[in-house]
């Protein structure tokens, strides 16, 4: 839906006879001998009487015309899927040219919007309609936004937001255009969130939710609540080991006081004997925040093995000081291993001769100075190895070059001049 931000429309024929076709449409739902008395109301306004100008000069008229044909739209009417989208899109455009500046053009977008949605069958022609009209109307445009959610809702309600195509970029990109105030572009935020979790993606939910709470104050009450609902968003997730995200959105600092806060913190910078005795001292708060206990126990095991690894890269691991370190017998070592690289918190190689894991690369569970300086002396090592293998290498190099100038002179043919060794430049050079 996001691939154009215009749908054009090519009508053919004067303003009363668009207003014409679209009474005609309309009316085909009507038993047949209910038309004429149907169109009749709209005749009388769109004939023009010796007092009167052009209706296309009479712009009042062709407001209250138009005004009477968006009241009878009661569904998609009796037509195929291209009529119902051309009826629409034809309705559209003059709304957009006479209406949506008027006072009450909300109010009528919405009645709009809401019968096209609660139409019964016909879902996909439902769909494009609403989209066009998204399309149709100006970027900056507030009604955007009530068109938008009016397809989040279809979309939620359905299971269906595969349909809507929606990226962040999108979003982004429409909230910066977007003439409506900032509680407005926080609540769609949160709808499409809520859209998300309705539909069971819990993922996408906790990103859009990451969006939502960085668009509101603070010190706001629905950040505080934002705020405790993120974290439990975290911790329930069981692919989800990045709480740095979290940690830093001013809003769950602001809740430093709840005690999820305290089990953010552990999460964030410790290992098993922390949790337990959080868990221990809050008992309570598992049920209370749909938190399931065990799969906790596994994400700050999992979190502890990569700190672990982290601390020793490039190092052999035995298996004893990783089962010490998670808690769990030695003989469970690899199947923990297994879980953490396929989680991809840690890349290594195990040993089952030397009983030993090998580290080749670990993530870090935040980035503070003390993983900038162990980052540092890593870079620095590496630096120290790397010029202690080019010193290897030029020494070989002019040993090499040497070894091919003496050569050279043994060889030489009885009765030629051996020329004398040329300089370690031009030796290396040859």
């Amino acid at each position: 839906m996001s691939a154009t931000d215009a749908v054009s429309i090519f009508a053919e024929g004067t303003y009363a006879e668009q207003i014409r076709e679209l009474v005609d449409y309309i009316a085909r739902s009507r038993p047949e001998e209910e038309r004429p008395a149907f169109v009749q109301p709209f005749v009388d306004v769109l004939e023009t009487t010796e007092s009167q100008g052009p209706i296309e000069e009479d712009e009042a008229r062709r407001k209250k015309v138009l005004t009477m044909v968006l009241g009878e739209v009661k569904g998609l009417g009796d037509g195929s899927d291209k009529e119902i989208e051309g009826f629409f899109n034809l309705l559209v455009s003059h709304y957009i040219v006479l209406l949506s500046g008027n006072a009450d053009a909300k109010e009528q977008l919405a009645t709009l919007l809401q019968t096209i949605a609660a139409s019964p069958d016909h879902t996909l022609i439902k769909y494009r309609a609403l989209s066009n009209i998204f399309n149709a109307l100006p970027r900056r445009s507030s009604l955007r936004l009530l068109v938008y959610k009016t397809l989040l809702e279809l979309a939620s309600a359905h299971d269906e937001l595969e349909l809507l195509g929606l990226s962040r970029v999108d979003v982004e990109k429409w909230l910066s255009e977007w003439d409506v105030s900032q509680e407005e572009k926080s609540a769609f935020l949160q709808s499409i969130a809520s859209a998300y979790t309705t539909c069971g993606q819990p993922e996408a939910a906790y990103e859009c939710s990451l969006s939502y709470i960085r668009s509101l104050s603070p010190s706001s009450p629905s950040a505080q609540a934002a705020a405790v609902d993120i974290i439990a968003a975290a911790l329930r997730l069981p692919t989800l080991f990045d709480f740095d995200a979290v940690f830093r959105l001013d809003a769950v600092v602001a809740a430093k006081e709840h005690e999820l806060f305290s089990l953010l913190q552990i999460f964030l910078n410790d290992g098993l004997p922390e949790y337990r005795a959080w868990a221990e001292a809050h008992p309570d708060v598992f049920a209370k925040y749909d938190l399931d206990r065990t799969q906790l126990e596994r994400k700050i095991r999992l979190l502890g093995l990569a700190t672990l690894g982290f601390q020793n890269i490039g190092r052999d691991l035995p298996y004893a000081t990783i089962a010490s370190t998670i808690q769990v017998e030695p003989s469970e070592v690899e199947r923990w291993v297994i879980d953490v690289i396929r989680a991809g918190l840690l890349s290594g190689r195990l040993s089952q001769t030397s009983q030993t894991l090998h580290i080749t690369r670990a993530t870090v569970r935040t980035f503070e100075r003390p993983q900038w300086e162990a980052l540092e002396k890593r870079l620095l090592a590496w630096k120290s190895g790397l010029a202690g293998v080019l010193d290897v290498v030029a020494a070989a190099q002019k040993k090499g070059g040497a070894e091919a100038v003496a050569s050279a002179s043994t060889a030489a043919p009885a009765g030629i001049e051996t020329p004398a060794p040329a300089a370690p430049q031009a030796a290396a050079a040859a």
